[in-house]
């Protein structure tokens, strides 16, 4: 498959956003009074964001690859 230059760039910038932006979302979540219990232990608020975090971290490489590998050829 054959990327033209501008649609390249374009799955750079999504991945480069993906990966540079979810992470800081992260450090919120863990940071939160709702990411454990009493007990300390992690709660679904904290379980389902790091799954939704890490989705969007893979996908934005995977994006991020994409695109690069269609600038490079």
């Amino acid at each position: 498959m054959v990327l033209s230059t501008p649609l390249a760039l374009v799955l750079v910038i999504a991945g480069l956003w993906s990966i540079l932006i979810w992470p800081s979302y992260l450090r919120d979540v863990l940071k939160s009074p709702r990411s454990r219990d009493a007990k300390g232990a992690p709660t679904r608020y904290m379980t389902l964001n790091l799954m939704k975090i890490s989705t969007a971290i893979i996908f934005g490489l995977a994006t991020l690859v994409i695109g690069a590998r269609g600038l490079i050829g």
